[in-house]
């Protein structure tokens, strides 16, 4: 009897770790296959509100969130719309400097130095999903968005808000037991963010907690490959984001 239960056991373990193993390399298999649009990151855009009211730099730092990975053209990204909803007040240039699959050590290295030469008058930073989704430890993160943070409050004088991390990837893609961890994750490095911001005394909008059970719920908010967000979906997050600008 006492090897019955031990070959159950060991069948269950076997089972488990093919689910565990199959599960995993699904939701990377299915982002792969998804082959989305990737929206042009270098354009500037000018938005005005024919005026001539002051203008405004606002320069959106990310990685394929940010530059609208999932959608047809960059107007229907999230740092679009916000600059767009800025110019009915003022005449806004935007510049987006984001990048497909970076995490904050990459960031930091390559799209701050430029971020800081172009003198922004606000800044949105979104970045973190990659550290997750890459396993770079909670310490590894906080310590490489300080570093970013030190280096925008000191060298700039723009109004910065830090964007949470959302949690992303369809109910569809993202399967269970993998949904728990990833929120977990996510609600970890978003905790690292807000503690941050009240450091630097700077303003946290949390698109995470509003979001995340809409968008679990239905794939309308998901581009073709349910990770990254359709059309609809970052017009929620520019209402969220913008609904907090001061």
């Amino acid at each position: 009897m006492k090897k019955f239960y031990l070959i159950i056991i060991l069948i269950i373990v076997i089972v488990g770790g093919i689910y565990l193993n199959r599960a995993y390399a699904f939701i990377y298999n299915e982002i792969h296959n998804g082959n989305l649009t990737n929206p042009n990151t270098n354009e500037i855009y000018m938005l005005s509100d024919n005026k001539n009211n002051k203008t405004l730099t606002y320069v959106a730092l990310g990685d394929s969130l940010t530059a609208g990975a999932g959608v047809e053209n960059a107007q229907q990204s999230y740092p679009y719309l916000v600059a767009q909803k800025l110019g009915t007040e003022n005449n806004v240039t935007l510049k987006n400097r984001s990048q497909l699959g970076y995490k904050t050590e990459d960031l930091k290295n390559v799209l701050l130095p430029t971020a800081i030469t172009d003198n922004p008058n606000i800044i949105t930073l979104l970045i973190g999903v990659n550290d997750i989704h890459n396993n770079v430890s909670a310490q590894k993160f906080s310590q490489n968005y300080e570093q970013i943070l030190q280096s925008l409050t000191t060298n700039t004088k723009a109004k910065i808000y830090l964007i949470s991390i959302p949690y992303i990837g369809s109910a569809n893609l993202i399967l269970p037991p993998y949904n728990y961890y990833f929120n977990s994750k996510t609600k970890e490095f978003n905790k690292i963010i807000k503690n941050l911001a009240q450091k630097y005394n700077l303003k946290y909008i949390n698109i995470s907690s509003a979001t995340q059970e809409e968008f679990t719920k239905s794939d309308t908010y998901y581009s073709r490959d349910l990770f990254h967000p359709s059309a609809k979906g970052y017009a929620v997050w520019a209402n969220i984001i913008y609904a907090n600008f001061n």
